[in-house]
């Protein structure tokens, strides 16, 4: 029995990789994990979520990130347009001084996890130096699709909701400084929050049955006052 529940185990995993394969090979976005991070920025708010699947030590850097707080106050040093937007390392790019607990996580790196997801609009990827191995805190958001960036850098997730404030960074003046194109003024990500999604959409559904119950009791009674006054 033992080595049924076993194999059985085994045989999801499997189903699993090979979904996540093939979803893939056809150029279609893997699964995104419950998690969901919102970036709260002077012109707007950006909400994330991660592909645990395709990237799981990033995943699991850059959301212990989120939760110490790291990116507050952190902010977008580069904008260019149809290409990425990218997140400061938080080591140079906060206003605010970090504390210990947040440095130490801080100047960690990651492994390049490399993938055969694509580089399309909304895609989060990991910036690196020339070392595959040298992922930090700072990541692009894609704004648009970089076939060239396949393959190359670490796709971590995807962004949910705020495309619009990303089309206002678009509309910012822009100052070049050697390879990269900077905005003019600053994008600050005033705060970050993180929730989970799953736990979110239970607590609805808890409270509409509740409401479902509640109807439905009142109905029971008023017809038991008819039938039985």
């Amino acid at each position: 029995m033992q080595g049924e529940n076993c194999n059985g185990v085994l045989s999801i995993l499997m189903i699993l990789t090979f979904s996540n394969f093939l979803c893939t090979a056809l150029g279609q976005s893997p699964q995104l994990g419950s998690a969901r991070v919102v970036f709260q920025t002077n012109y707007g708010d950006i909400e994330f979520g991660f592909y645990p699947s395709v990237a799981p030590k990033t995943v699991e850097h850059i959301y212990k990130l989120v939760r110490l707080g790291c990116y507050n106050t952190n902010h977008f040093f580069r904008v260019d347009h149809g290409f990425v937007a990218q997140v400061a390392d938080v080591g140079n790019g906060r206003s605010a001084p970090m504390n210990e607990v947040q440095k130490e996580e801080a100047y960690k790196t990651v492994v390049g996890e490399f993938s055969s997801v694509k580089h399309v609009r909304g895609i989060l990827s990991m910036g690196r130096h020339s070392d595959p191995n040298s992922g930090g805190s700072s990541f692009s958001i894609l704004l648009g699709d970089a076939p060239h960036l396949d393959g190359q850098y670490a796709i971590f997730g995807m962004v949910t909701k705020g495309d619009e404030t990303l089309k206002k960074f678009e509309q910012l003046p822009t100052r070049r400084e050697g390879i990269f194109v900077m905005p003019t003024e600053r994008i600050s990500i005033l705060s970050s929050y993180y929730y989970d999604s799953e736990m979110e959409t239970c607590e609805q559904d808890k409270s509409l049955l509740r409401r479902r119950l509640e109807a439905s009791a009142f109905e029971i009674e008023r017809q038991r006052m008819k039938c039985f006054p």
